[in-house]
């Protein structure tokens, strides 16, 4: 099966040579192209999408901006011709950062890091609460099971994942847990944590009050959100 990759660049010939690069490369397919970004968020909403290759300086909306805006990233590979951008795009857990003009051979070395990334979300897509998801944790691989999943909390370069009597530190970025994670099980509250939503007891402003009293922060922009998901307000 191939992933589905969605190109988003607003100008004409670097769009029909990324379409040709991912033609040209087994593995991959293009789900879609487009030159706006406004209809990439309405892809991204609508259709199952495993890699985004995504312009940087586009109107209407950066790249940045568009990849903020969404809440559950898929592996994405920035094509853009400003080095400038390089450490905004690796915050946001860029897999890759490609300069134009770049070759097929340089494409190639970007797509294959992107292949470790998604075929480690595809083995632990199938995480279920009876099953276990699986990180590398000092230095070695670790499964966990998903019912034991309490909160994840991102911590500079580390994530912390509480379970019920333990927590496990791992170098897995914050927003590839969140695309493997369920998402009927899990919740992104924070731009730092991600909650169980079995273990959530009340709400207390901007706080949540986990089973065992932790408290979890809620970003005041995802407030509303996390109050419709997890009370149905």
């Amino acid at each position: 099966m191939n992933f589905r990759c969605l190109l988003v660049d607003d100008e004409h010939l670097a769009l029909a040579l990324l379409e040709k690069f991912v033609a040209d490369t087994p593995g991959l397919e293009v789900a879609a192209a487009c030159k706006s970004p406004v209809r990439a968020i309405e892809m991204l909403q609508s259709e199952p999408i495993d890699l985004l290759f995504l312009d940087i300086q586009m109107p209407i909306l950066s790249g940045l901006n568009l990849l903020k805006s969404i809440s559950r990233k898929p592996v994405t590979i920035f094509t853009t011709a400003y080095p400038q951008h390089a450490v905004d795009a690796f915050e946001l857990d860029a897999v890759d950062y490609l300069l134009k003009p770049y070759s097929f051979e340089r494409f190639t070395h970007a797509v294959e890091k992107a292949f470790v990334l998604l075929r480690q979300r595809e083995a632990n897509a199938s995480a279920q609460p009876d099953g276990h998801l699986t990180v590398k944790a000092d230095r070695q691989w670790v499964k966990i099971p998903v019912a034991d999943i309490r909160y994840i909390e991102g911590w500079k370069e580390y994530v912390k994942i509480f379970l019920e009597n333990e927590k496990v530190v791992t170098l897995e970025s914050l927003n590839n847990l969140e695309a493997t994670l369920p998402a009927e099980h899990f919740l992104r509250v924070h731009k730092s944590f991600i909650v169980a939503k079995n273990q959530v007891q009340k709400m207390d402003g901007e706080m949540l009050i986990l089973i065992g009293n932790a408290r979890v922060p809620v970003a005041r922009a995802r407030k509303k959100e996390v109050v419709k998901e997890l009370f149905g307000g």
